[in-house]
């Protein structure tokens, strides 16, 4: 069953990424698979539980791919698909907008 999306389309854009550990995991994934423990070092402060919601809701909505290999101890990786690389340009455009204020507002 296909979940019901808004009628705007920046409201579903936002409605897939507007947490922040998200768009974090995004770039994280951009440059590659990565393993939970990774991730959770990328991203420092987030707790072990958010990030697994945060992983499994993205996955929900095919933004990432998760693999489990049946070895002692269990091993998982994250892989953006095709539709979570498609996300590149927005975050290269929010880190050149980030890196523009910065630069105005430097003390």
């Amino acid at each position: 069953m296909k979940k019901e999306l808004p009628a705007c389309p920046v409201e579903t854009t936002l409605t897939l990424i507007s947490d922040r550990w998200k768009v974090l995991i995004i770039r994280d994934l951009l440059t590659g698979t990565k393993r939970f423990g990774e991730l959770k070092k990328s991203l420092g402060s987030i707790s072990q539980k958010v990030l697994t919601a945060n992983l499994r809701a993205m996955e929900e909505s095919g933004l990432l791919t998760r693999k489990v290999y049946a070895e002692v101890p269990p091993r998982v990786e994250y892989t953006l698909t095709e539709t979570g690389h498609s996300l590149k340009p927005i975050l290269d455009s929010m880190y050149k907008w980030g890196e523009e204020y910065e630069a105005k507002n430097a003390s």
